[in-house]
């Protein structure tokens, strides 16, 4: 066996908790990388959600809770719950070929709800990166009115 080879799985058996942090990290970092490879919906940063926001036909859907929904949002999006996505396909069906922004409160329910969405033919999808905390980190503006329906 090559001696540095041999050096390294010593190195590995004695620091075995630094070793399986190590390939932890990396399976995690190129899972991520090959899901980015095949996502079919795009990121964005808050700052670019708000350049296609400024065309009026862009969609923002926050798929947060209503009670996290109705603590601030953005103005004009449409709340749709992660969970009632499908149910609900019919609040969005006319945008099918617009932007869509999608949110959440920190970016871990939105890429469900982009797939979902992507998967049910829409063809616009945008994430938003780090979701409504993301926003508010910007200090770009949220309202606590009503959603559109």
């Amino acid at each position: 066996m090559n001696i540095s080879l041999q050096r390294l799985l010593e190195f590995a058996g004695n620091h075995w908790m630094l070793s399986s942090g190590f390939l932890i990290v990396a399976v995690l970092l190129i899972q991520d990388l090959i899901e980015s490879m095949f996502r079919k919906h795009k990121v964005v940063s808050p700052t670019m959600a708000v350049t296609l926001m400024n065309d009026d036909s862009t969609v923002v859907v926050d798929v947060r809770e209503p009670s996290e929904y109705a603590e601030g949002h953005i103005e004009n999006s449409r709340q749709i719950p992660l969970d009632k996505i499908e149910e609900r396909i019919y609040d969005l069906e006319s945008n099918k070929n617009v932007p869509i922004i999608v949110t959440c409160q920190s970016g871990t329910r939105s890429p469900l709800a982009c797939r979902k969405l992507t998967g049910l033919g829409f063809t616009q999808v945008y994430e938003l990166l780090g979701g409504m905390q993301a926003w508010e980190d910007h200090k770009l503006p949220i309202t606590r009115k009503r959603s559109k329906k």
